[in-house]
C-alpha cells in the first residue's frame, strides 16, 4: 500500500486567513534566519554543536514545540509544518520566548527527516495528525509502515516516538500498526498511561478544542528498541 513516503504529496490546506502586517514581517525576516538549510543536516549544521535533537512532524501553531524548546534549552528542536498560518504561530512563540534552539521547515517533514543522520534523534513528536477517517484514505495517514520505517531509522536506541490523537479511528489504526512492529515498545502498562497526558507534554490549542467538543484524547509513547 502506498503511504506518505511513496506518495510524496502533502494533502490539506496550506494557508488560512490573510496575514496581518506583523505576521508577514515575521515570515519575511525571522523564518529565513531559522529555516532548515538544504542538504545534509545534523546538530552541528543546525545549532553549531553536538546536542540532543527533537523533531516534531506537523507542529500546528507551535505551542508544543515552543514549550519543549523552552523546557530544554540545551537541546535542539526541528519542526516541520506545511500550513502557513501555523508556521507564523510558531514564529510568534519563538520571537516572544526568545528561543534560539528551534529550526523550522515549512513543508514536508519526511523530506527533512531523510536528510538527518540515522540514529540522530532523541524524540519524534506526531501530535493530532490528520486522521483521514475514510478507509480509502488510510494510505495518507502518517502512521503507516513507510513513515515509521523512516522514523525508526532516525531515532536513537531508546529514543521516543510520541503520538497524540483525539480521533477514535486513528487511535485504533495506530494501535494496530504499532502492534505489528518489533522495533518499538509501547510504554504503557495500564490504561491511565495513555489516557492521562504525561508530564512535559503541554495541552495545545487543538487538544483543548477537542476536549471542549467532548472528545477523548489518547497519548501514546513508544520506545525505539
Amino acid at each position: 500500500m502506498s503511504d506518505p513516503t511513496t506518495i510524496r504529496r502533502l494533502y490539506g490546506r496550506r494557508s488560512g486567513h490573510k496575514l496581518r502586517q506583523g505576521q508577514a514581517a515575521l515570515l519575511e525576516e525571522l523564518l529565513p534566519a531559522i529555516s532548515v538549510p538544504e542538504g545534509p543536516i545534523d546538530a552541528g549544521t543546525l545549532f553549531g554543536d553536538d546536542r540532543p535533537l527533537h523533531f516534531e512532524i506537523g507542529f500546528g501553531s507551535g505551542e508544543h514545540l515552543a514549550f519543549r524548546a523552552d523546557l530544554l534549552p540545551d537541546h535542539g528542536f526541528i519542526g516541520a509544518e506545511p500550513f502557513l498560518n501555523g508556521v507564523v504561530g510558531a514564529l510568534t512563540h519563538i520571537r516572544d520566548q526568545r528561543l534560539a534552539n528551534v529550526r523550522l521547515h515549512m513543508g514536508d517533514a519526511l523530506e527533512v527527516l531523510e536528510r538527518l543522520p540515522d540514529a540522530s534523534l532523541r524524540f519524534v513528536y506526531l501530535l493530532h495528525p490528520d486522521p483521514w477517517p475514510k478507509a480509502r484514505h488510510a494510505k495518507r495517514r502518517m502512521v503507516n509502515h513507510g513513515p515509521l520505517d523512516l522514523v525508526s531509522r532516525k531515532l536513537q536506541q531508546s529514543g521516543e516516538l510520541r503520538l497524540g490523537t483525539d480521533d477514535p479511528t486513528y487511535c485504533r489504526w495506530s494501535m494496530m500498526v504499532m502492534d505489528q512492529r518489533s522495533d518499538f515498545e509501547w510504554l504503557a502498562e495500564k490504561p491511565e498511561d495513555f489516557l492521562t497526558r504525561p508530564g512535559g507534554w503541554p495541552e495545545t490549542r487543538y487538544e483543548a478544542k477537542a476536549r471542549r467538543k467532548g472528545h477523548e484524547v489518547w497519548y501514546f509513547r513508544y520506545r525505539r528498541l
